[in-house]
């Protein structure tokens, strides 16, 4: 993924460890988190992953995978104070998440 500077469109951080293409991002009011939603591919099984990975947004490292989907992503939101992140995806679930440890609620 690419962050980039919306008011000069500077290139500002890519950020690693997707396999698969991307899906959906979001990040929290407070921009403290980023969360990516992709399908993965497993190098070891050659299957692919639908998850969610959630990223510190001042440093951009990795901070939690979220798994668990047997379909693919199509939209993740945080709520507005950040404590809940929301993800919908084609195995027909929304899945309810703490937004800063990425727990399954």
């Amino acid at each position: 993924m690419r962050l980039w500077d919306g008011e000069t469109g500077a290139l500002l951080q890519t950020l690693e460890g997707h396999s698969g293409s991307v899906s959906s991002v979001a990040f929290s009011a407070d921009g403290q988190r980023l969360a990516s939603a992709s399908i993965d591919r497993t190098l070891a099984s050659a299957s692919y992953d639908c998850i969610v990975r959630l990223w510190d947004g001042e440093t951009d490292a990795l901070l939690q995978t979220l798994e668990g989907y047997s379909g693919s992503i199509s939209s993740i939101a945080f709520s507005a104070d950040g404590q809940r992140l929301a993800s919908a995806s084609h195995d027909r679930t929304v899945r309810l998440w703490d937004g800063e440890i990425g727990a399954l609620l």
